[in-house]
C-alpha cells in the first residue's frame, strides 16, 4: 500500500490519500476515521520524498510553496477537528465526493487552457492563499495531501507548469498533513502499528514517482488512476449509517 501511494502520489503531485484511504478501509478493516488519521502520517512521508525529487529536478517554488502552506496550515487542524465530529458514514461519503472531483481533475487537466491572469502581484497571493486553505481543510478532513485542490488553481490561474505545480503542493503537503496528523493522534485516530511497514513503502513509491513524472508520459497512468478513483467513490458515495440491531 505504502508503495502504491507513493507512487502515485509523486507522479501527479496529489499525496497519495486517495488511494491509501480506501486501501486501508478495505484490505486491513480500519474504520474510516482510523484510515484518514493514518493516511496523514504516510502523506508526510509522501510529499517529503516526493518533494525531494522533484527539488533535484528544480521543480518547486519555495515562496509559493511557503505560502501555501502557512494558509493550508491554518484550515488542517479545523479539518481534522470537523472529521472528528462526523459519524463514520458521512465521512464516507465525504470522500467519495473528494473522489469524484480528484478522478474528473485527472481527466480533464490537459485540456483546460492555462488562463494566467493570476500569474503576479495580489491576484497569484490570493490564488495561493485560497488554494493551500482549500487543500489545508480537506486534507484533515480526509487524510489526503490536497494535491487536487493546489495544482489545478496554480497550472490554470497563476500560470505554473504541470511539474512546477506538482512539486510546490508536495512541498506545501509537508507542514499541513504533520498538523493535521497530530491533531488526528490526539483523537486516537492513527494506527501506529502499521507505520513501519508503510512508512518506508511511502518512501520509496514517492521518490520513485517524483522522478518518474520528470520522464514519463502520465496519460495512460491518469486514466487508469481516474478510472480506479471513480469506482471507488461509487462505493462510498452509498454509505449508510448502520442500523442497530434489535
Amino acid at each position: 500500500m505504502g508503495l502504491v501511494a507513493g507512487v502515485f502520489g509523486g507522479l501527479v503531485g496529489l499525496g497519495g490519500g486517495a488511494v491509501m484511504v480506501p486501501m486501508m478501509v478495505s484490505f486491513m478493516g480500519m474504520s474510516q476515521h482510523k484510515a484518514v488519521g493514518t493516511s496523514l502520517v504516510a502523506v508526510f512521508f509522501t510529499a517529503i520524498a516526493g518533494a525531494f525529487a522533484y527539488g533535484s529536478q528544480r521543480s518547486i517554488d519555495w515562496k509559493a510553496a511557503i505560502i501555501i502552506a502557512l494558509s493550508a496550515i491554518a484550515l488542517a487542524r479545523f479539518g481534522a477537528k470537523f472529521a472528528g465530529s462526523l459519524p463514520d458514514w458521512k465521512l464516507k461519503r465525504f470522500f467519495g465526493y473528494y473522489l469524484i472531483v480528484a478522478s474528473a481533475l485527472l481527466l480533464i487537466k490537459p485540456y483546460l487552457p492555462a488562463l494566467g491572469w493570476a500569474s503576479v502581484g495580489l491576484g497569484k497571493l490570493v490564488v495561493l492563499l485560497v488554494s493551500g486553505a482549500t487543500a489545508g481543510f480537506f486534507s484533515g478532513l480526509l487524510g489526503v495531501g490536497g494535491g487536487t485542490m493546489m495544482v489545478p488553481g496554480m497550472v490554470l490561474l497563476a500560470g505554473f507548469s504541470q511539474l512546477l505545480a506538482q512539486g510546490t503542493s508536495l512541498v506545501a503537503m509537508v507542514p499541513s498533513s504533520m498538523v493535521g496528523s497530530y491533531v488526528h493522534n490526539q483523537m486516537g485516530n492513527v494506527d501506529r502499528r502499521n507505520l513501519p511497514m508503510l512508512v518506508p513503502g511511502v518512501l520509496i513509491g514517492g521518490t520513485v514517482g517524483g522522478y518518474l513524472a520528470h520522464f514519463l508520459g502520465d496519460n495512460s497512468l491518469r486514466i487508469m488512476f481516474a478510472v480506479v478513483l471513480l469506482w471507488t467513490a461509487s462505493r462510498y458515495l452509498g454509505a449508510k449509517p448502520k442500523v442497530a440491531s434489535r
